[in-house]
């Protein structure tokens, strides 16, 4: 079906909009800042923004204008900011966790050797007593068994 120029003309201006739209970040819930989203907006077939079709100027445009303000500080998808933000925060938490696990690597050696040492401990003490026990005399003027007052 051939388009006449008045309606080839609107739809230019609804792609155009729509790429304005989208490229000031205003993006529909459910979309982004792409072609596809570009053509759903403008109300236009998206097999007409590519190859040699009567709009594929208008996408190569929009792609190139999306490709300069995405080489900017501010993303026109939000989602593309939250991703990179998420990615480095990733690296961060990995890094902690890391550093966590050679923590606890490190603590859980510590308290093996000193459960090893105080098992020492106590058995040297426990034959020491043993050994000792031979040589124990009550002190004079004190019953066995009862306490100082």
């Amino acid at each position: 079906m051939r388009l006449t120029p008045e309606q080839r003309s609107a739809c230019e201006q609804r792609i155009r909009a729509a790429a304005d739209q989208l490229l000031s970040g205003n993006i529909p819930p459910g979309g982004r800042c792409d072609v596809k989203t570009l053509a759903r907006l403008a109300a236009v077939d998206r097999a007409a923004l590519y190859g040699s079709r009567p709009y594929a100027a208008l996408r190569e445009e929009f792609e190139r204008r999306l490709g300069a303000v995405q080489a900017g500080p501010e993303h026109p998808d939000p989602r593309d900011a939250q991703i990179t933000r998420l990615a480095a925060q990733i690296i961060v938490l990995t890094s902690r966790l890391a550093d966590r696990d050679d923590t606890i690597a490190g603590l859980t050696a510590f308290k093996t050797t000193a459960l090893s040492r105080i098992a020492a401990q106590h058995q040297e003490i426990t034959s020491l007593r043993q050994a000792a026990a031979g040589n124990l005399r009550l002190l004079p003027g004190r019953a066995a068994g009862t306490e100082p007052g």
